[in-house]
């Protein structure tokens, strides 16, 4: 009888690692990157960008953060900047599409302004349900740290209560072995 053990257990077994293969796919999940998506933006050219009709906007030119390293705006949102951040990863069109254009033909917050308007159908759903965990997230923060303040007054009037009862015992008995 020759029984095969899994890695803890057995003589030469290598680690899987299906975690970290798991943790990818989740992330990609949840910032909206995928297979639909990654396809549709291999379809993206430069003449996609140069000739989206984008109005000019005078906001247009704001501010970019450099401080990280990344060139992403900062009027991205978290979820949107994660998002960059993990597509410029995985797709090696839209980087080159943004080397090519950023910033000779368009400014960086243009370029990720026309990107998420030309994916809003594909990214949507994942961002809203982004934004919905980030309101319960917060809401259950604040209620935790509620009830916190809750038990540690409910805990310091039991230590009070505790107290001043000894207190008072002990002057019950001292006052009675006085007199």
């Amino acid at each position: 009888m020759n029984l095969t053990l899994p890695w803890p257990f057995g003589r030469g077994a290598k680690l899987e690692k299906p975690r970290k293969d798991e943790e990818d796919v989740a992330q990609l999940e949840e910032l909206g990157v995928t297979p639909q998506l990654l396809d549709f933006v291999k379809d993206f050219t430069l003449d996609t960008f140069r000739n989206f009709p984008l109005k000019d906007d005078p906001t247009a030119d704001g501010d970019v953060d450099t401080s990280s390293g990344s060139r992403l705006s900062k009027d991205l949102s978290e979820w949107q900047e994660r998002h960059a951040m993990l597509l410029l990863g995985k797709t090696k069109e839209i980087s080159q599409i943004r080397y090519a254009l950023c910033p000779r033909f368009l400014k960086e917050k243009q370029f990720w302004r026309i990107y998420f308007l030309l994916v809003k159908n594909y990214v949507a759903p994942y961002e809203k349900r982004a934004i919905q965990n980030a309101i319960i997230k917060k809401h259950s923060e604040k209620a935790n740290s509620h009830d916190k303040v809750t038990i540690e007054v409910e805990m310091m009037e039991s230590k009070l209560a505790c107290c001043s009862e000894a207190v008072l015992h002990a002057d019950r008995s001292g006052g009675e072995g006085t007199e």
